[in-house]
């Protein structure tokens, strides 16, 4: 396959998400912003990654373990094919979005935080002929992990659920069987693991670092009645998940949850969520696993205009 035309990803949107903390970008994303923002996109900031201190300090200050609770942009895919980043702007909101590049063929992405010190340094993506393809860096080609994806019609990256360093995939089939792909650190993964069964009475799966303040990994599952499940994770790949525990109802409001890790840089992996009019809602982590977020805060409207939202 020829090689993608991809945007600025692993060390270079890292470089971009530190930056954003650093300088809180705040024009469009403090308070209720619109999702197209009403100032210009922001370039990409020049500045080598990690090593600014107010960077390091506002964004782990109060984090014990920042691989735990990671710190990532939201990504939206709109219909044209366009791939729009925001990071933290520092007051518990989103910064303006920076257009990152023109993307059509991109059906999923994954970030992932390898070497373990909350920011990330790769990225997955698989595309519409089910091709999973691994990306560090806008200067390096991308390495093709292999096809055959389009057996799945979820995937995400909640981070390391197998004990090891590397990040992690879990993908569903149409079966609504989980599988899980333990990540090597470089992009490759092993072969699948079978979670379990049942899973397509989920409408939606989220996570992305830790939600109970144990250090591993957890998700969070949407049922088609609206009642929103935990599911703690535990650390042995063969059995990566405790039994599930409800942490409420009422989210059918939402056609799409995404978890970006910790967007308030508080030190607790958050939620995010959009309603079917666009809004876009902050939940807050508490740390507390089977009730593990407080309550909603709108940070934005006419998220809408994406089709596929992801981190």
């Amino acid at each position: 396959m020829a090689h993608l035309k991809v945007r600025k990803s692993g060390r270079a949107l890292s470089r971009f998400a530190v930056a954003a903390i650093a300088t809180a970008l705040v024009a469009a994303g403090a308070g209720a912003a619109s999702a197209d923002g009403s100032a210009p996109a922001h370039p990409l900031p020049k500045m080598p990654a990690h090593t600014t201190p107010q960077a390091r300090s506002l964004a782990i200050a109060s984090e014990a373990n920042p691989a735990a609770n990671p710190v990532f942009p939201l990504l939206g895919f709109d219909n044209a094919g366009d791939e729009w980043a925001y990071g933290p702007d520092g007051s518990g909101g989103l910064t303006t979005r920076v257009k990152e590049g023109n993307l059509p063929n991109v059906r999923n992405d994954a970030f992932v935080d390898n070497d373990a010190d909350g920011y990330l340094d790769g990225e997955w993506q698989w595309t519409n002929d089910g091709t999973l393809h691994y990306l560090v860096d806008y200067n390096t080609p991308d390495k093709v992990i292999g096809g055959g994806w389009n057996i799945y019609d979820k995937e995400l990256s909640p981070g390391n659920l197998g004990g090891a360093q590397g990040y992690d995939i879990v993908a569903r089939d149409s079966a609504g069987v989980l599988w899980l792909y333990l990540g090597y650190g470089d992009g490759t993964v092993t072969s699948r693991i079978k979670v379990g069964g049942g899973w397509e009475a989920y409408t939606q799966l989220a996570g992305k670092g830790d939600l109970d303040g144990d250090g591993k990994p957890d998700m969070v599952a949407r049922d088609t009645a609206g009642d929103l499940w935990f599911y703690k994770g535990t650390g042995n790949y063969t059995a990566p998940f405790a039994p599930r525990t409800k942490i409420g109802g009422g989210w059918n409001m939402f056609n799409a949850l995404v978890s970006t890790g910790d967007v308030d840089l508080d030190g607790k992996t958050d939620l995010l969520a959009r309603d079917t009019n666009g809004g876009l809602w902050l939940y807050k982590g508490n740390g507390q696993g089977g009730d593990p977020y407080e309550a909603r805060v709108q940070i934005g409207t006419n998220y809408n205009i994406y089709r596929l939202m992801t981190s």
